[in-house]
């Protein structure tokens, strides 16, 4: 059988196992790489830094998956800079921001990634543009948290994060369910506690107390069914072990795609 015949029967083979939605791009990755021996991790690259406590939160998640399913974790990290990209996102400069992404994923493909992962929710409101011109196959945040949110049977969700995001409703991303922001004055606080807590890398008793109240009000006024977590340094604040009202964690939902085919 000609090689490109194997490596579109592995592909569709190891992209069901996975279960991950992936461009054509991804796909074929991760066929060359299952064609060079089954079993062997995929070489995972994350732009980080945008912002630390993200890129913590994956990095932790990462070996922890990786370690408790006794696979080798292949990964590299490469730092791109907050203050940057929450400008970029405030004027909509997203050719800036991809201009960053695709010199960063050289990198990554430098030093032998065979993905890429954007760790920041703000961060993808450029990633179709991304996708198009990335150097590696991107693997997407918002095509994973619909999934996700799809087979939950979630029908009305609260959104705290970024103002693009609560006003975009996590990009338009999610089709299955209804995306609830918060309203008036507690749209800007939770916007600008957000940006606060990603820049500085730390949560603040105030910005806690904005993010859990809001989060009260979504559920308790709106009837909201669980609170998503637009941000990916709301890791800082939320866990589902310690909160007392259901989460869409969207990072943990990226980060546990990424493992799926990484491994698959």
């Amino acid at each position: 059988m000609p090689r490109d015949a194997q490596s579109r029967l592995v592909n569709e083979g190891a992209v069901k196992e996975a279960g991950v939605t992936l461009t054509s791009s991804c796909a074929s990755g991760l066929a060359r790489r299952i064609i060079g021996g089954w079993g062997v991790s995929m070489h995972i690259g994350l732009i980080g830094g945008i912002g630390p406590a993200a890129t913590d939160f994956y990095y932790r998640r990462l070996i922890s998956t990786f370690a408790s399913k006794k696979a080798a974790l292949e990964l590299t990290i490469v730092h791109a800079d907050t203050p940057t990209l929450l400008s970029n996102l405030a004027t909509n400069n997203a050719s800036a921001q991809v201009v960053i992404y695709t010199r960063l994923t050289n990198r990554l493909f430098a030093a032998g990634a065979e993905c890429v992962v954007v760790t920041s929710i703000a961060g993808h409101f450029c990633i179709d543009a991304f996708k198009a011109v990335s150097p590696l196959p991107v693997v997407d945040m918002i095509s994973e948290v619909s999934r996700a949110v799809e087979k939950r049977g979630l029908k009305r969700i609260g959104i705290l994060g970024t103002r693009r995001a609560m006003e975009t409703r996590f990009y338009g991303g999610v089709a299955s369910a209804e995306i609830i922001p918060p309203s008036g004055q507690d749209f800007d606080d939770v916007h600008q506690a957000y940006i606060a807590m990603a820049a500085s890398g730390v949560a603040t008793e105030a910005q806690r107390l904005v993010f859990n109240t809001v989060s009260r009000k979504l559920l308790e006024e709106n009837d909201a069914e669980a609170i998503m977590l637009g941000g990916t340094d709301l890791a800082l604040v939320f866990s589902q072990q310690d909160t007392a009202f259901p989460l869409v964690d969207c990072a943990a939902i990226h980060v546990d795609a990424i493992v799926r085919l990484a491994i698959s």
